[in-house]
């Protein structure tokens, strides 16, 4: 199944934003390593998948939400490993507990120069979490369909780390709002899920 790709991702961006990620390739090239993971898992018979709310720091994601994820370390065989490895770090699932189902498109973050690799797994029962205690502040379990319902698409008007009240789309989700990167990457793999008819 071909990958929805920037296209989809960029439905979810702020209009401030659009040429800046469409110049991705020239931007990119001395860009930060990551990759991050939604990880979905069944709960109350029906898919949930998580996200966190990072601690407050001077980072320029600080207090953001966020799927689990972070920069790719040197002994990392490939960004797969580091999507996995940052999971196991920041909440608690072991790596051998999680399965990738798939990869999504890149995504360049031009406030933090980060190039993030987006990867889609599950694990096959509800998890426990460990939280990461100097990084993440708490998690937030999203049911799928939540995601899924064109109801829970909005926009809000926010200050960010490079703008002041700029009107951003979003996902309200689990009362919480999700911009930016994370809204990018929820908006591909949404449509990769439609793609796959759910």
């Amino acid at each position: 199944m071909p990958l929805p790709g920037q296209e989809a991702q960029l439905s979810m961006a702020a209009m401030e934003r659009l040429d800046e990620l469409k110049l991705v390739a020239k931007k990119s090239k001395d860009a930060k390593q990551a990759a991050t993971m939604m990880l979905l898992y069944p709960k109350n018979d029906e898919s949930y998948f998580v996200l966190i709310e990072r601690m407050i720091s001077t980072g320029k994601h600080s207090g953001q939400i966020a799927f689990p994820g972070g920069r790719a370390e040197k002994g990392d065989k490939d960004f797969e490993y580091t999507a996995l490895r940052e999971t196991e770090e920041e909440i608690g699932i072991p790596i051998s507990l999680q399965k990738v189902i798939t990869a999504g498109t890149p995504l360049y973050i031009p406030p933090s120069n980060f190039m993030v690799r987006p990867y889609l797994g599950y694990l096959d029962h509800s998890p426990i979490f460990k939280l990461q205690a100097t990084e993440v502040k708490s998690v937030i379990e999203v049911p799928l369909q939540q995601l899924m319902d064109e109801a829970n698409v909005s926009s809000q008007i926010l200050s960010t780390s490079y703008l002041s009240k700029v009107e951003v789309p979003c996902f309200l989700l689990q009362e919480q709002i999700v911009w930016g990167a994370t809204a990018m990457m929820l908006s591909e793999f949404k449509a990769m899920f439609k793609q796959a008819g759910l």
